[in-house]
């Protein structure tokens, strides 16, 4: 196997050593598809991405996303790391915009907005409402009683490229206490789309941010994210749809990451919008480290 250089970088961290951790391959040179999921595997973060070409091709580049143990159409995090990646590393130049092809399509990035030159934002495809779950069912998957499921809102799945099944929650102490019965969780996702549990509660770990979240993705080999911006945006489009703060629009702040050592901030932008709902996640990425696989 060639040399293949990849990055590290902390992605929705407000400072280095948090956020989730994303391996970005800039050189992907003789490496077939189980060499990517091997090396994902190897790499052992919730996801690593490889950059199949430094040309662009319909104006994006072409990249694929792993977990470590299996490919997926779309992610969050991947997407805005990817894309300070090429930026930062290939194009070294001050673009306003990079554009991502992946499975489920083209995805753009934009580089700052007034007052946040340093939050990239992406814009999501439109949102697809799913089936609506038993509280019930979701408090055993999650070793809850139903009062801690917050009984005014449904527990939906929803999809902005990667379905989700988002689970409300009345408090904090609830979230934190949530813990994935893994015989449950299996058995309930060999029925659903979602694979993926996120909770929200209204509860912040800290003043001048709005909820607090947790994700489960035990099926990805990803027992708990520590920022999900997929299922951030699923969640964004959800609190638009259901009202969640009283009205068709938000921008607001999430937390995430805090019971696991990594503490996150995802920025949520959303809005009824042409019939749909439209969805951007933003957050800030931060570089940490570079190498290669020989």
């Amino acid at each position: 196997m060639a040399a293949n250089s990849f990055h590290i970088v902390d992605v929705f961290a407000e400072q280095k050593y948090a956020g989730n951790q994303l391996a970005v391959f800039t050189t992907v040179q003789g490496l077939s598809s189980d060499d990517m999921q091997k090396i994902a595997k190897e790499m052992g973060f919730s996801e690593t991405t490889f950059l199949l070409s430094h040309t662009p091709r319909d104006g994006g580049y072409d990249v694929r996303i792993f977990t470590p143990a299996v490919e997926v159409p779309f992610a969050g995090h991947p997407t805005l790391g990817t894309a300070y990646v090429i930026r930062r590393e290939i194009l070294r130049a001050p673009a306003a915009q990079v554009r991502l092809n992946l499975e489920v399509g083209q995805i753009p990035v934009s580089f700052g907005r007034a007052g946040e030159p340093d939050v990239l934002w992406m814009r999501q495809h439109p949102p697809r409402f799913g089936p609506t779950c038993a509280p019930g069912e979701a408090a055993d998957i999650l070793g809850l009683s139903l009062a801690q499921i917050d009984a005014r809102f449904p527990v939906q799945e929803v999809s902005t490229g990667l379905w989700f099944v988002i689970v409300p929650l009345v408090n904090l102490d609830a979230l934190q206490r949530a813990k994935i019965a893994r015989d449950k969780y299996f058995a309930f996702i060999e029925d659903h789309q979602a694979k993926a549990i996120l909770v929200v509660c209204p509860e912040p770990y800290h003043p001048g941010n709005d909820l607090s979240v947790r994700v489960f993705v035990p099926y990805a080999g990803i027992e708990e994210d520590p920022a999900t911006g997929s299922g951030n945006g699923c969640l964004a489009a959800w609190l638009v749809q259901h009202r969640y703060f009283g009205r068709s629009d938000i921008d607001v702040r999430v937390q995430q990451g805090h019971e696991i050592g990594r503490p996150s901030r995802i920025y949520l932008r959303a809005k009824q919008e042409s019939g749909t709902i439209a969805v951007n996640v933003g957050g800030r990425v931060i570089p940490v480290a570079r190498g290669e696989f020989v």
